[in-house]
């Protein structure tokens, strides 16, 4: 096992057990995109299922999205040759996003919609409790970046998530790994990556803008990346001005005066939104 792998391992692990991400007996669906982040993600579980001496199931699911130029036979044998059973559904989810999306404008939040939907009906028809995403460190951090300087929302990727239908779990075990590991392990790997040629034929997308903005904050503090990691981790409500998390209008009367020397008989107390995320 190489240093890098251990790293990964390691750090993919602290995840698992940090947000309780699997369990004894789970079904998990690793969605592989052909990509470097979903096939270290894909291989990091193969090798811990065989750590816990298989007590949870993975099954490798791609989809298909008819690109020109798609081969995934290299794909396939590499499944094969791991013994990890898989599926590739084929639906024209490239056709439909070019012909919803102006030329010039970003594709990804269509394509990212249609390919999460055929995700979530392939689990549900073949009985998956657990849906794994490739997101790594580095996504997580630009992604709540993007949300505050582009969408006015604090909002990233969160390592565990029950979506809005209550019908599935979806983890990110990746979520402690950078991505400069995870290129080192997918070059030491070999694996056989397929490139998006969708997202990759856009220039000036802006989250390379927030991945170059970042990086040179790094410079001067390398210890920026993990602030914002460790932020997301440390929210504190009542100093931020969401109307829906802390109530204002009841701070006066919480109040401590002069008049008022015994103080509030009850404080206000944050408001929780019962959402599923």
């Amino acid at each position: 096992m190489s240093r890098i792998e251990k790293k990964l391992l390691h750090y993919m692990g602290k995840a698992l057990a940090d947000f309780d991400m699997i369990r004894a007996g789970d079904r998990v669906l690793v969605c592989l995109s052909g990509g470097k982040d979903s096939y270290t993600l894909l291989n990091l579980l193969r090798l811990q299922r065989i750590r816990s001496h298989r007590k949870f199931e993975i099954f490798a699911y791609t989809l298909d999205q008819s690109q020109p130029g798609w081969d995934d036979a290299p794909m396939r044998r590499w499944l094969e040759a791991h013994d990890i059973p898989y599926a590739i559904e084929r639906r024209n989810t490239y056709g439909v996003v070019l012909d919803k999306i102006p030329a010039g404008k970003s594709y990804c939040s269509l394509c990212s919609r249609l390919r999460r939907g055929n995700i979530y009906r392939f689990a549900e028809e073949h009985g998956f409790n657990r849906i794994a995403l490739g997101h790594h460190r580095d996504d997580l951090i630009e992604t709540l970046l993007m949300s505050i300087l582009y969408s006015g929302v604090i909002r990233s990727m969160p390592p565990k998530l029950l979506t809005d239908s209550r019908r599935h779990v979806v983890i990110r075990p990746l979520a402690y790994c950078q991505e400069r590991d995870i290129i080192q392990y997918a070059e030491e790997q070999g694996f056989p990556l397929i490139p998006c040629r969708l997202c990759g034929s856009q220039e000036n997308l802006a989250r390379n803008r927030v991945k170059a903005l970042i990086g040179e904050l790094a410079r001067d503090n390398p210890k920026v990346p993990s602030n914002i990691l460790g932020a997301m981790a440390n929210v504190q409500p009542s100093q931020l001005m969401d109307k829906d998390l802390w109530d204002f209008a009841a701070l006066d009367a919480a109040c401590t005066t002069p008049s008022d020397p015994a103080g509030p008989e009850q404080m206000p107390v944050a408001k929780h939104r019962a959402s599923a995320g």
